[in-house]
């Protein structure tokens, strides 16, 4: 069971929720929730790069006794600069100039492309037992993350409530009232490049309304300038969790696309 992130801040979470969350502080992306002990905790903070696009600056990570932080290009184990392959009690990270990889024996795979998308892989020994961005992790969309007993939160809502606060940072919470433009219009285009024939072997092992919402609301966001971050992040997603579902993705790069 995968839960990641990408592109235009948009999250899915382990039961399958996808929204889409704008916040740049620290946040608690998945971590072991379970009061007595706390096996690992993944934090990220992203920032807005100089295209003004939403890229993950840092990711913190936990394991047991651990502290890993990861930049672009920079592994950090207990403070200091280590190198890759890096293997200590349990824990493996490789990295090359693409992607950055942690294995933890205790269930956990994380990927990070360095950019804008992050992965986490999770044993199932831990249904029910996580919280963040992530969610629950107890099978059920939109339970206790966005309805929790007689409440109900939307996504902005739900994402401030998994900050991470610091004494002497200064981050601004994103407004809870900015309602989601409507991108209908974007429907077409959207289904016509996540049904192309490159994609055929994806098609039955995702959810494919999901990344139809994502790629809309990129469309939207991007107010019809095309550069390749606004379509392309949702559509490599795609990619990515298809072939991890199993799938072959055929190459949909072309020369004047992506």
């Amino acid at each position: 069971y995968v839960c990641s992130t990408w592109g235009n801040n948009h999250f899915k979470t382990f039961d399958g929720d996808i929204y889409q969350f704008p916040g740049i502080c620290e946040y608690n992306f998945v971590s072991d929730c379970r009061e007595s002990y706390t096996e690992f905790s993944v934090h990220i903070q992203r920032s807005l790069n100089s295209h003004n696009h939403p890229e993950i600056q840092y990711i913190l990570v936990k394991i047991k006794d651990i502290m890993v932080y990861l930049k672009p290009k920079l592994v950090v184990v207990d403070g200091r600069i280590v190198k890759t392959p890096y293997y200590s009690s349990g824990v493996l990270i490789e990295s090359n100039d693409i992607y950055t990889k942690i294995y933890a024996k205790l269930g956990m795979v994380l990927m990070w492309n360095q950019q804008d998308a992050l992965m986490v892989e999770l044993d199932n020994k831990f249904n029910n037992h996580t919280c963040g961005l992530c969610g629950d992790y107890n099978g059920i969309p939109i339970y206790n993350e966005f309805i929790r007993g007689d409440a109900s939160y939307n996504s902005i809502t739900y994402g401030n409530l998994q900050k991470i606060s610091k004494p002497n940072s200064r981050c601004e919470d994103p407004d809870e009232t900015q309602a989601l433009p409507n991108c209908n219009g974007h429907r077409e285009e959207c289904e016509r490049l996540l049904t192309s024939p490159a994609f055929a072997d994806c098609r039955l092992r995702l959810n494919l309304e999901t990344y139809i919402q994502a790629c809309m609301q990129d469309k939207c966001a991007c107010n019809g300038n095309d550069d390749s971050f606004c379509l392309c992040s949702t559509i490599s997603e795609y990619s990515r969790q298809c072939s991890h579902a199993g799938g072959r993705p055929a190459e949909w790069r072309t020369q004047d696309f992506c």
